[in-house]
């Protein structure tokens, strides 16, 4: 069973083999990095002033050391591309990252935006490696996490939508082993032992987190819409329902309703989602201009926050 509390990743390694995205886990600076500027410098790849950076992950708690460790480690990664004038640096994402990240927003963007159907069938992915090449075989369960599989038993993961040509082409290259694939529809057995696919997944957990999230979150809301959450308070809101929003996917990767309790709580999750998201946009998009204004002079027009629908439509 997938529980949920041990789903750490957001992004797989860059497409690109020259950009190395840093897993979204709890507490990490880079993860957070990435989401800071990425929030309001993607459209346009805007360049930050390594100050801004360094003052904008100071309000989440961050040291000034950790900070500029942080930003040297994400250009390592090929995440960040650097530039210097005189004394001072400034960095924006590199190329690949900027890709990178624009799919994976488009995916939060897309999830539970439409309506949703399934055909009834189970997308099963087989495989066999030799016992000594456990790193290859944690790489491809990660990967299939990542695609929105669960081990139903061991070595035999699911999904419930079928597998597209890229993700044919991305598994074989890391086969090791014996390894079949399948879609095929699940026959229940008249016996306490057959085991229906969604049972794969840690319904009862899913159901808890998107309730906690739904709960939370709908408690800013009457702020939001007064215009009371500004400055840093509405850069920190909305970088955390973001990181929060985004592990949904993951944990639950649309699966078929018709399989789910009645009340899914998936639809209400996405529209507080949007509303905290979106509605936290000017201020927190007004506070990242102030912030860079203070170690660059100058009006910061390339510095937008985008908006959920912004993120469905980017052309990257």
């Amino acid at each position: 069973m997938a529980r949920v509390f041990s789903i750490d990743e957001i992004f797989p390694d860059g497409v690109d083999e020259s950009v190395r995205l840093p897993r979204r886990q709890a507490g990490s600076p880079q993860g957070l990095g990435v989401t800071l500027i990425a929030d309001y410098t993607l459209s346009a790849r805007a360049w930050l002033p390594s100050a801004a950076i360094v003052a904008l992950l100071g309000e989440f708690g961050v040291t000034s050391g950790a900070a500029r460790t942080t930003i040297s480690r994400l250009a390592r990664r090929g995440a960040l591309e650097g530039r210097r004038h005189g004394r001072h640096s400034s960095y924006r994402l590199t190329e690949p990252a900027a890709v990178n990240l624009s799919m994976g927003g488009r995916g939060i963007a897309a999830f539970a935006a439409g309506p949703e159907s399934w055909d009834g069938s189970w997308t099963l992915v087989t495989f066999s490696i030799p016992q000594e090449e456990g790193t290859q075989r944690r790489a491809i369960r990660d990967h299939l996490r990542w695609r929105g599989y669960a081990p139903l038993y061991d070595g035999v993961w699911v999904s419930p939508h079928p597998m597209t040509a890229e993700e044919r082409t991305s598994l074989a290259g890391m086969a090791l082993g014996a390894m079949s694939v399948f879609r095929a529809q699940h026959l229940a057995l008249e016996t306490e032992a057959s085991r229906n696919p969604v049972e794969a997944w840690d319904i009862g957990g899913i159901a808890r987190e998107y309730t906690t999230f739904i709960r939370r979150w709908s408690r800013l809301l009457p702020r939001i819409t007064a215009g009371r959450i500004t400055g840093a308070a509405a850069v920190r809101a909305r970088t955390e329902v973001m990181d929060t929003y985004r592990r949904f996917p993951v944990l639950d990767p649309m699966l078929p309703v018709e399989l789910l309790p009645p009340g899914w709580p998936r639809a209400h999750a996405r529209e507080v989602f949007v509303a905290v998201y979106d509605g936290l946009a000017e201020p927190a998009q007004e506070h990242v201009r102030t912030v860079v204004a203070d170690v660059a002079d100058g009006p910061h027009p390339e510095i937008r926050a985008h908006t959920v629908a912004e993120m469905s439509s980017s052309p990257n």
